[in-house]
């Protein structure tokens, strides 16, 4: 198995442990100051100084501190101020960051990281539940990572007082509100709002391209990111192949699960779809023992996707969500 197949399984593992449960926790950046009240994030957009429409609109768009909010563990964080040093223990955290124009700030990156060019300079900090001696060595005011650290991971980074916040977007729309939460944190705002509304545009153009799909002519598709894994309702990729028009045939599970092979014989898709950054993944999915007969197959549309669009659910995932929209209707996604 290579680099993706073992990244993917790494994460979809960790995943399922999490899902078993892992309970919030409390914690600061900075201890705790006088915060505004309010839903959500407590703190506003509002620079100080101005007064609601009557400032700036660049003004607008710079978060006041103290900003109180919490992640996706359930964990409340205070920030005095906007992070100046940022350690990143996944791909997908890091290309939002350097999205954001945060490279100059990111002190650490994970050993998977290599998007964009500039984070395979950056000092590594473990593979996706992190180094701690490297993680303390780079002094960061933040940690950011996705859910799949496990909770014995979570347990020890929080045991060294490291600010470890963590986020894992379930659909698209999540991954676009992560973008504008870290623009929020990071305060760059106006440069996530601009990736936001270009994720945004991508993901309407495939709904509007797919919306003459009736029910009846929605194609079934299968989806195997790493060799016997699928995603059932719940998760990101489930999200794109309704956004894309498509039926997953694995939408009676839940979450990431290894395959049946019958039932996907069974289910007899008419798309199937692969990360073709695995070795000899496609060769193994047209090689099954009943394979051969399935509609997918029979057709030759197995169609390998790329691994980075396909398992980052980050500013890219709309470019990814259009590459797999293009593989099931090619004569309606241009």
């Amino acid at each position: 198995m290579n680099k993706w197949g073992t990244l993917l399984m790494a994460v979809m593992l960790a995943l399922t442990a999490a899902a078993c449960g892992q309970k919030p926790t409390t914690g600061e950046v900075q201890p705790p100051a006088q915060a505004t009240t309010g839903s959500g994030a407590k703190g506003a957009s509002e620079a100080p100084g101005t007064n609601g429409a009557s400032g700036a609109e660049d003004a607008s768009k710079r978060t006041v501190y103290p900003l109180t909010i919490k992640d996706d563990s359930g964990k409340e964080f205070t920030f005095a101020q906007a992070p100046q040093r940022i350690v990143s223990l996944s791909p997908t955290e890091t290309e939002v960051l350097f999205a954001l124009g945060l490279g100059d700030k990111i002190v650490g990156v994970s050993n998977w990281d290599d998007y964009p060019e500039e984070a395979k300079s950056k000092p590594k900090m473990g593979d996706l539940q992190g180094n701690a001696e490297s993680i303390i060595a780079a002094n960061p005011d933040i940690v950011f990572a996705g859910l799949s650290l496990n909770k014995n991971s979570v347990a020890k980074l929080n045991e060294l007082k490291i600010n470890l916040f963590q986020t894992y977007p379930k659909t698209i729309d999540q991954a676009i509100e992560r973008v504008l939460l870290f623009g929020l944190i990071t305060d760059t705002q106006e440069q996530a709002e601009k990736i936001a509304e270009q994720m945004r545009k991508e993901k309407q153009k495939v709904v509007d391209a797919v919306q003459s799909v009736t029910p009846e002519r929605k194609k079934k598709v299968y989806i195997e990111f790493s060799e016997g894994w699928t995603v059932g309702k719940g998760e990101y990729m489930d999200d794109m192949i309704t956004l894309a028009g498509g039926i997953n045939v694995a939408s009676d599970l839940q979450g990431w699960k290894q395959i049946s092979e019958e039932n996907i014989i069974k289910a007899n898709p008419d798309v199937i779809l692969f990360a073709k950054g695995v070795p000899g993944l496609e060769q193994k999915i047209r090689g099954r023992s009943g394979w051969d007969k399935i509609a997918a197959i029979q057709s030759n549309n197995v169609i390998g996707l790329d691994d980075n669009l396909l398992a980052r659910p980050g500013p890219r995932i709309t470019q990814g969500l259009t590459d797999l929209a293009k593989a099931i209707y090619p004569d309606l996604v241009k």
